[in-house]
């Protein structure tokens, strides 16, 4: 698996030298969530033909450096747009049991196996994915760097952002809805108040502080 390290020039160049060796299928895979207290990771894959309408794509980039309007905004443009496009999750109870790097395996693998179309090649960000027998690609920052990797940023970080604003109708303590599970500190403060909520990962440092003592 080839591992690269570029400049922060987020666009489709990777994935176009890709479709001219024959590659078809370029898919991107993305994670949000893991330094998150609360809440699952999400996962997205997203894929897009060689002659997608760029130019509807010229504002997607790493999903943290976009507003949550923007992100809203290009997530609807992403799924009118990808041939691929499918979320999946790992529970906080998974990431106790699995650890969060194996969890954010488990999320991208469901995000996968949602496909109907097959993915021929995958651009990840920073994770190594040998073991799933599909051709890939590591690339440091590849949210800043491919477009199909910061597209499936942006669709995971909005799915995720909306589950989290459900869990806070059943948590509302924890202001999941402002803080998305984050650990901010009001975050913090509610977790020393009431302590934990099911969906806490309690494997997470200041969680599991929290219940030892």
């Amino acid at each position: 698996m080839a591992v690269w390290l570029m400049a922060n020039i987020t666009s489709l160049s990777i994935e176009n030298d890709l479709h001219d060796q024959g590659v078809s299928v370029v898919s991107g895979l993305d994670e949000v969530g893991r330094g998150a207290l609360a809440g699952p990771v999400a996962a997205s894959i997203v894929a897009f033909s060689r002659d997608v309408e760029k130019e509807k794509l010229a504002d997607v980039n790493d999903s943290k450096k976009l507003s949550s309007a923007k992100r809203e905004k290009l997530s609807v443009i992403i799924n009118n747009l990808a041939l691929i496009c499918e979320v999946g999750f790992a529970s906080a109870e998974e990431i106790d049991n699995l650890g969060i790097v194996e969890s954010t395996k488990l999320a991208m693998q469901r995000a996968l196996k949602k496909s109907i179309i097959k993915s021929e090649y995958l651009l990840v960000d920073a994770l190594d994915l040998t073991e799933w027998g599909i051709p890939c690609r590591s690339i440091i920052k590849g949210d800043q760097i491919s477009t199909t990797i910061a597209a499936a940023s942006i669709v995971a970080k909005v799915a995720r952002d909306s589950l989290m604003i459900e869990f806070n109708q059943i948590y509302p303590r924890y202001k999941f809805d402002s803080n998305k599970g984050y650990g901010t500190k009001d975050h913090i403060e509610s977790l020393q108040k009431y302590g934990p909520s099911s969906i806490h990962r309690k494997s997470f440092a200041p969680i599991y502080n929290l219940t030892r003592k």
